[in-house]
């Protein structure tokens, strides 16, 4: 049986709203309304789908969202995922851009009582990946020590680059340490000032 709630986190904005309700009068069907969920939800490899629903191709787990101009369906396994997201329309010459933007998608609101991993994997998805992505970097917690230290992996533009010290010391260690004051410290897994795991001897 289908769940009917307010809002649960989700804005779909009016621009948005008006774009989808003359996409669906187009389809020409009877109840036709919109699906909204996440695939490899929690993942750094999420993605955020929006699709046609036509009349009984929900889900029955599904939440349903009863909107001024259309419904929504919204996948249950990803409703937590979808906390924050926001579904916009931007007019322009060529028509516009409809446009899905999921913060949590690949990694669920996290709280102080979450595990240490799922924090550290949060704050590098949704603060430290985002601001790396414009180099083609990214940085993957590889495993936390049982002294609390953080093993990072960087990939992509960060590795081999000169200035990784520098971002791993100014910029990750200090926000992952403001948002993680029981952490000890980072280190890249690549440091080999650490002979603990020598194998390269």
């Amino acid at each position: 049986m289908t769940t009917t709630i307010e809002a649960p986190g989700i804005d779909i904005t009016d621009s948005a709203q008006t774009y989808l309700a003359e996409l669906l009068e187009k389809q020409n069907v009877e109840g036709i309304a919109v699906r909204i969920f996440i695939t490899q939800p929690g993942t750094p490899y999420a993605e955020t789908c929006l699709a046609y629903c036509r009349p009984g191709e929900e889900e029955p787990t599904d939440v349903k969202l009863e909107l001024e101009k259309i419904n929504v369906f919204l996948d249950k396994n990803s409703l937590a995922f979808l906390e924050e997201a926001v579904v916009d329309f931007n007019a322009d010459r060529m028509g516009g851009q409809l446009t899905i933007k999921a913060p949590n998608a690949k990694m669920p609101k996290v709280n102080a009582d979450s595990p240490l991993e799922d924090r550290i994997n949060y704050t590098l998805y949704s603060e430290i990946n985002p601001g790396l992505a414009a180099h083609g970097g990214e940085i993957k917690l590889v495993e936390l020590t049982d002294d609390k230290v953080a093993i990072l992996a960087f990939g992509g533009g960060c590795q081999g680059c000169a200035a990784v010290d520098l971002t791993l010391k100014d910029g990750v260690e200090k926000t992952l340490m403001e948002r993680i004051p029981e952490l000890a410290g980072i280190r890249d897994v690549t440091d080999h000032t650490d002979t603990t795991n020598a194998y390269y001897r």
